[in-house]
């Protein structure tokens, strides 16, 4: 079956970022933001936690964000009309700031560019434990135009994460897309290539791959950034692999 969109993940795929390097700047950062209501080891350890039960909640009914809020609200006490506005005013003053840490693909551009230019629906796959405003400054620093994405997986709007099956299924829901019209597209063996359990074919992009539990490489096909235009094409389609 012909492919009819792409998925891709963000961070290590359209753009090259160490989250472990990113995320203690991006801690300090915000937790300068609440220093008056707590310090920097309890605000990020209930950061830590809420963010974690967000993440692991598998209810149809509540979105991430939802989720977030009341697990934060619970474990700082703060009110969330008192913490929200701290976010929203972080997110719009000083995350623009932390590009640094980050660093541009000159392929990834260049490969939406040519997917869009085919018709595909193209998805931004990423792990929606980010408000929409954090997701597209990061787009801003892979150099994307966001109007070609027609999904960017924030947490306002899905309600599941990575590497859930319901969090693919919530995507191909969406889009209006059945699993063989779908290529899903990252660097994370876990939570990228989990999509086949949907049966979404999936594509690994050997740089900067992330193996935490060492697991087989089964992805349907690997390579660069560079080859799934190739891969899209007519002509590639049911191939078992490329190199």
């Amino acid at each position: 079956m012909r492919f009819k969109a792409v998925l891709f993940d963000l961070d290590g795929t359209l753009l090259d970022i160490d989250m472990e390097e990113f995320f203690p700047v991006y801690f300090d950062a915000l937790s300068r933001y609440f220093d008056h209501l707590q310090s920097k080891e309890t605000f990020t350890r209930n950061l830590l936690e809420a963010t974690r039960i967000m993440m692991t909640d598998r209810n149809p009914h509540t979105t991430n964000q939802q989720v977030f809020v009341e697990c934060f609200t619970r474990l700082s006490g703060i009110d969330p009309s008192v913490f929200i506005p701290l976010f929203e005013e972080f997110y719009r003053k000083e995350y623009p700031g932390l590009g640094y840490l980050a660093k541009k693909n000159p392929s990834a551009p260049r490969v939406v560019e040519a997917l869009r230019a085919r018709g595909l629906d193209l998805v931004v796959a990423t792990s929606p434990v980010f408000p929409r405003v954090a997701i597209l400054e990061r787009m801003n620093w892979a150099g994307l135009d966001t109007s070609m994405f027609r999904l960017i997986t924030s947490y306002e709007v899905m309600h599941f994460s990575k590497p859930y099956p319901e969090y693919y299924e919530e995507i191909l829901r969406i889009i209006g897309r059945s699993p063989g019209e779908c290529l899903m597209v990252g660097n994370d063996v876990e939570d990228d290539m989990s999509a086949k359990d949907v049966g979404i074919r999936t594509f690994l992009v050997t740089r900067n791959v992330i193996n935490r539990q060492c697991r087989p490489l089964n992805a349907d096909f690997c390579g660069d950034l560079e080859d799934i235009p190739v891969l899209v094409s007519d002509e590639h389609v049911g191939q078992s692999g490329i190199s």
